[in-house]
């Protein structure tokens, strides 16, 4: 078993040998109930934090020399590590501001998802299936990995809410026309 940690403050990776079948849940919108952690108090001035694991996990069969994987990318929302400290928050307009900048951060977790099951739905794999599956998940959570951080580097932390707006647009326009998993499967 591995586990990788994303520290771009909002998403966790848990990546396992299993056997599953491809699977993946539908995208949804955080509400207030999501955030049930305790809130970390740092001095940087973050009010709230989103944790998610993708559950990355396949199972190989080789078939007259051709290896079928069967995967599950699954994303969950951790409500017990997600928090959003309302001592800070003085309105419930501020509130609604702040649970919308962590949307955007489910957001990058569920596109990551979705890019590693079209990807993976799209490869052969060889013997080295092992390295070649893992090897494109570590292309793409590096990729997100970043987004996240330009995400919170641009928002400021939601304060900045031109770019805020921007990256609310973006990922409107993302999730609307997200490829279906299987785009571009042999």
């Amino acid at each position: 078993m591995i586990f990788k940690l994303l520290r771009a403050g909002t998403v966790s990776v848990l990546l396992l040998l299993a056997s599953t079948s491809l699977f993946a849940q539908p995208f949804r919108q955080l509400t207030a109930g999501d955030f049930q952690g305790t809130p970390r108090f740092n001095n940087r001035g973050v009010v709230a934090y989103t944790n998610c694991t993708i559950n990355f996990r396949f199972q190989a069969s080789n078939r007259d020399g051709e290896y079928i994987l069967h995967f599950t990318v699954r994303l969950d929302l951790n409500s017990s590590r997600s928090w959003i400290d309302r001592s800070k928050i003085k309105s419930q307009l501020v509130f609604a501001e702040i649970l919308k900048h962590e949307q955007g951060h489910y957001n990058i977790a569920y596109m990551e998802q979705q890019e590693v099951l079209r990807e993976v739905n799209r490869t052969r794999f060889s013997a080295n299936y092992q390295n070649e599956a893992m090897a494109i998940f570590n292309r793409i959570d590096a990729k997100y990995k970043q987004l996240n951080i330009d995400y919170d580097d641009d928002t400021e932390h939601s304060t900045n809410k031109q770019q805020q707006h921007s990256w609310d647009v973006y990922f409107a326009k993302r999730i609307e026309n997200m490829p279906p998993v299987n785009a571009g499967a042999y």
